[in-house]
C-alpha cells in the first residue's frame, strides 16, 4: 500500500488557520492604533513615525521585553485565556515607564504547539485591552506554531514595548537624597511574579481547588490568581508631568528587595515601614500555608506594592492624593536614609 502524502498540516502546523486569523488580529489591533502608526499587523514589520515635539526636544527611545511567566499554567488549567494578554503588556510597559517613558507601541509573541482559534483570539484581545490601558498601539507580533515543542494546550506569551521620553526628563538616581519619601502604589495582587512558589504552596501543598471560592479571598482561587497585573503608565505619566519624581521602581520579580535598589544611588538605603500599607490576603495565605519566611516573601512577591515612587518629602501628600483621585490606592511607605544601597524594614 502506498503511503499517504505528508503535508505541513499533518505534521502539526496549520498555515491556513494562521492566515485566517491575521485579519481578525488586525481588526482587534485597530482599536489601539494611533496617528504615529503607518503600518501594523500583517506586514513584515510595523512602521512607526517618530517626530520630536515641543515636549520632546531631545527624544530618547526606551524599550523593554518580558513574558507572562508561569502564571500561564493557571490559564492552561482553567481554560481562561482572556486576561493574560493584559499581563503581557503590563510586564513590559511597567518597566519602561520607570524611565519616564510614555508607551508608544507594543508587539506580542505567541509560541504554541498546535494553534487554536479561540485561544489565540482570546490572547490577542487581552493584549489589545492591555494596550488600551497603557495608551500604546498594538502594531504587530508573531504567532509561531512549533509542533513537538509544547505540550497539548500549552503556549508561551511574551511581548516587546517601546516608549519615548525627553532626555532631560529621565529620572536620575543622583537626585535622590536622605529625607526623600517613598510612596507605594498598590498592586492588584500577585501580578505576574512568584507563581512557581504560589502554585507549589496553594495547589501542591495545600491542595486548594482553582474553581473553589475561598472566603479569605472573597473569590475563587482562579479569579485571584488570574487577576490581571495593573498597568500604571497613564497615571505615572501624569505624575512625571505634575511632580518631580526622583525615582520610580516597578516591583516585579525580586520584590522590593531587588527592585527599589535599581533606582538608588550608592550612598542611600530605602527604609520601609511594615504595616504602612495593606497587604492583600493572598500573600498571607501563601506565607501561612507554605510556612514561607518573611524574608523570602519580601524577595519573591510584591506584597501589595506594585510601584514605588521616590519624591521629595513635601511632595508626598500631593502625589498620594493625585493617585487616589485616579483610583490608585497609594501610601507613604518609607523614606530614604544614608547607608549602603539596599532596602531595610523598620
Amino acid at each position: 500500500m502506498m503511503a499517504s502524502r505528508m503535508t505541513y498540516k499533518s505534521a502539526g502546523v496549520d498555515i491556513g488557520l494562521k492566515e485566517a486569523l491575521v485579519p481578525m488580529f488586525r481588526s482587534i489591533a485597530e482599536k489601539t492604533s494611533q496617528a504615529h502608526v503607518l503600518g501594523g499587523v500583517g506586514g513584515f514589520g510595523a512602521m512607526i513615525a517618530f517626530n520630536g515635539t515641543r515636549e520632546l526636544r531631545d527624544p530618547v527611545l526606551v524599550a523593554g521585553t518580558d513574558s507572562v511567566g508561569t502564571k500561564l499554567v493557571i490559564a492552561f488549567m482553567t481554560g481562561r485565556h482572556d486576561t493574560v494578554g493584559i499581563d503581557c503588556v503590563a510586564m513590559c510597559v511597567n518597566d519602561i515607564i520607570c524611565h519616564g517613558a510614555r508607551p508608544m507601541f507594543f508587539l506580542d509573541y505567541i509560541g504554541t504547539g498546535k494553534l487554536k482559534r479561540r485561544v489565540a483570539l482570546d490572547i490577542v484581545r487581552g493584549v489589545a485591552d492591555g494596550c488600551e490601558l497603557a495608551g500604546a498601539s498594538l502594531v504587530g507580533g508573531e504567532t509561531a506554531q512549533l509542533a513537538g515543542l509544547y505540550k497539548p494546550g500549552e503556549y508561551d506569551l511574551a511581548g516587546f514595548a517601546v516608549g519615548c521620553v525627553d532626555r532631560a526628563a529621565i529620572p536620575k538616581p543622583a537626585r535622590i537624597k536622605p529625607g526623600d519619601a517613598i510612596v507605594g502604589i498598590a498592586s492588584s495582587g500577585l501580578h505576574s511574579n512568584g507563581y512557581a512558589l504560589a502554585r507549589k504552596v496553594l495547589l501542591d501543598r495545600a491542595k486548594l481547588k482553582l474553581n473553589a471560592k475561598v472566603a479569605e479571598l472573597g473569590c475563587t482561587l482562579a479569579d485571584e490568581m488570574l487577576r490581571p497585573t495593573l498597568i500604571y503608565s497613564r497615571v505615572t505619566t501624569e505624575l512625571f508631568e505634575r511632580f518631580k519624581i526622583k525615582g520610580l521602581a516597578n516591583i516585579t520579580g525580586g520584590g522590593v528587595m531587588e527592585n527599589i535598589p535599581r533606582v538608588l544611588p550608592e550612598n542611600v538605603t530605602a527604609v520601609l515601614e511594615r504595616g504602612a500599607w495593606p497587604v492583600p490576603p493572598i500573600f498571607a495565605m501563601i506565607q501561612r500555608l507554605g510556612k514561607v519566611r518573611r524574608q523570602e516573601m519580601d524577595k519573591t512577591f510584591n506584597n501589595g506594592i506594585g510601584m514605588a515612587a521616590i519624591v521629595a518629602a513635601p511632595d508626598a501628600d500631593g502625589v498620594i492624593a493625585h493617585l487616589r483621585r485616579r483610583n490608585f490606592a497609594a501610601y507613604l511607605v518609607g523614606e530614604i536614609r544614608r547607608g549602603k544601597r539596599g532596602v531595610i524594614f523598620s
